[in-house]
């Protein structure tokens, strides 16, 4: 798919250890393998299945995604940053293409 393309929000700064929030969202279809075409056959399944975030080469965050996600999945969440560096996110489907963006972050 040409038009997958991931998003990420990421202050540019903080605080040594102020908890910050990311905000992620890549365009994809999300097809669950549930619905018929219109020859009658099932449309295969295509999702994203795992999402990671990594800073600094440490996990941070990671999810599995199941076939009812939404179109375009939107990720949310927290992190603690103690020191400046960067972020890694990562984004693999089933066909095995893997997504990846990185967003640097600055300390005060």
């Amino acid at each position: 798919m040409d038009n997958i393309k991931p998003r990420v929000k990421v202050p540019k700064s903080a605080s040594a250890g102020e908890v910050i929030t990311i905000k992620t969202l890549i365009n994809h279809p999300m097809e669950s393998g549930l619905r018929k075409g219109k020859d009658g056959n099932l449309i295969p399944r295509q999702i994203i299945n795992k999402f990671t975030c990594e800073f600094n080469g440490k996990p941070v965050f990671s999810c599995e995604l199941e076939p009812a996600i939404s179109a375009n999945p939107y990720i949310e969440f927290s992190a603690k940053v103690n020191e400046a560096g960067t972020f890694k996110f990562s984004w693999l489907d089933d066909d095995g293409s893997v997504y990846e963006t990185e967003n640097k972050i600055a300390i005060k």
